[in-house]
């Protein structure tokens, strides 16, 4: 028995886009500029509680691979601050805090606007599935659409409540397309992450090397794993072809060797 492929997915840092170091920099001196002038304070005082803020969501949920609201990051940057806000207030540090990277936009990965397009115009599904890190959801939702990368359906760590490997975030996007597993592509730069995390779901995973990264890498993870993806490639385009083989490869049975296997 074989099984088509129906729905080709992404992971979106260091994949789709990307931040070089100049431009993180601008999303870090908007984003303080921006909260600094709602809170009526310096920015200095600002610069500690922003940068305690990453660490402490880090060893709290990030390196559990969990994930919680926008607004959560806020209530700690705020506990750092000893501040108490209303309501309407503390709205707007969210807001600053998480759209200044949609006036500064990422940088698109070459070919990734190509590919997209072109996978979509094949008649494929396409999903994405980001780790959000400091920029929700709807943040990305708004930064997607401007560049012009769109897909049918989207998770996102920090409103499904997990991370990437956890199966339970690859399921969700699963759920969303309306497909099976066996029926999915993954495509992603990190091996321990987005590779593993497909390939313990019976995802075809393709480890994509980036020729140059920007900022948003995720820490490293110590494990014991050996990862070995369904192939890997260093440009995105080289994306098309490979799929091609992949389908070729299906049409064929017994030809796909058992996954799983020590």
């Amino acid at each position: 028995m074989t099984t088509s492929l129906r729905a080709i997915c992404f992971d979106l840092w260091e994949t789709l886009i990307t931040n070089p170091p100049d431009l993180t920099r601008s999303h870090k001196q908007v984003r303080l500029e921006r909260m600094a002038k709602i809170l009526g304070l310096p920015i200095e005082k600002l610069e500690g509680p922003y940068r305690d803020v990453w660490q402490h969501c880090q060893d709290l949920y990030w390196s559990r691979d969990k994930d919680v609201p926008c607004r959560t990051q806020i209530d700690h940057f705020l506990e750092a601050m000893q501040l108490e806000l209303d309501e309407s207030t503390t709205r707007a540090v969210e807001e600053a805090y998480a759209f200044a990277i949609v006036d500064f936009l990422p940088t698109i990965v070459p070919g990734a606007l190509d590919v997209v397009r072109d996978l979509k115009a094949r008649g494929y599904r396409l999903g994405l599935i980001s780790n959000t890190g400091r920029t929700p959801g709807y943040a990305l939702r708004a930064i997607l659409d401007r560049l012009g990368l769109r897909f049918d359906a989207m998770v996102f760590s920090n409103e499904h409540g997990a991370c990437k490997p956890q199966r339970s975030i690859f399921e969700a996007l699963r759920q969303a397309l309306e497909v099976d597993f066996e029926e999915m592509l993954f495509v992603g730069d990190n091996l321990y992450v987005d590779v593993y995390g497909a390939l313990q779901c019976g995802i075809t995973a393709i480890h994509f090397i980036p020729p140059q990264r920007g900022t948003a890498v995720a820490p490293p993870v110590e494990h014991d794993l050996r990862i070995e993806p369904d192939a890997t490639i260093s440009d995105l385009r080289e994306l098309l072809p490979l799929i091609e083989v992949v389908r070729t490869d299906r049409s064929q049975p017994d030809v796909r060797p058992a996954r799983g296997r020590p």
